[in-house]
């Protein structure tokens, strides 16, 4: 996941305070909507990229877009807006949801394959990654048929590549050379 350093400090304190308000998983509810928001509406980003639109303005459209947020959520909100900072809001959210994982002892892996594994493979592969993780997995599968064959995981900064068409890759280098 790719964040700019305010956007992680932001997400930091945001976690920090929902914690200390005990009001988490409502403001991490807020948060997906904003990702969401962002996903489904690709003017989202531009409306808050704006410099056009006016402070008071994005403040007022946004009580519109994110009626019945948290109060802390909102009041976050209203003051990232006024520091001139709303056009970090998406990466904040995201960042946000990623320290929550975190906070949650959650790791999230990724598995790519050219077509959907059968279950005892998926089985194989997770009895792998559980051994050499501390918490709880969070898989998402996902079909790219130009892998051929095979699988890629990926889990943080780690990068398992286990596919044919990465073999074929290598097989040409090599006798390239």
């Amino acid at each position: 996941m790719k964040s700019t350093k305010s956007a992680i400090r932001y997400a930091k304190a945001l976690l920090e305070l929902s914690i200390e308000n005990d009001n988490l998983e409502d403001v991490s509810t807020d948060m997906k909507r904003v990702v969401e928001s962002s996903d489904e509406t690709p003017d989202f980003k531009v409306f808050l990229n704006s410099p056009v639109i006016k402070t008071d303005k994005k403040l007022a459209i946004m009580k519109v877009l994110f009626v019945g947020f948290e109060q802390l959520t909102f009041s976050f909100i209203e003051l990232i807006t006024k520091n001139k900072r709303e056009y970090l809001l998406v990466e904040i959210a995201e960042s946000f949801l990623f320290l929550l994982k975190k906070h949650q002892n959650i790791v999230p892996v990724s598995i790519k394959s050219a077509r959907k594994l059968e279950d005892s493979t998926l089985d194989q592969i997770l009895n792998k990654l559980k051994s050499k993780v501390d918490g709880d997995i969070e898989v998402t599968e996902e079909i790219d048929k130009s892998l051929i064959g095979g699988f890629i995981v990926r889990m943080d900064d780690k990068q398992i590549d286990a596919s044919v068409l990465n073999q074929l890759k290598r097989m040409k280098q090599e006798l390239a050379n």
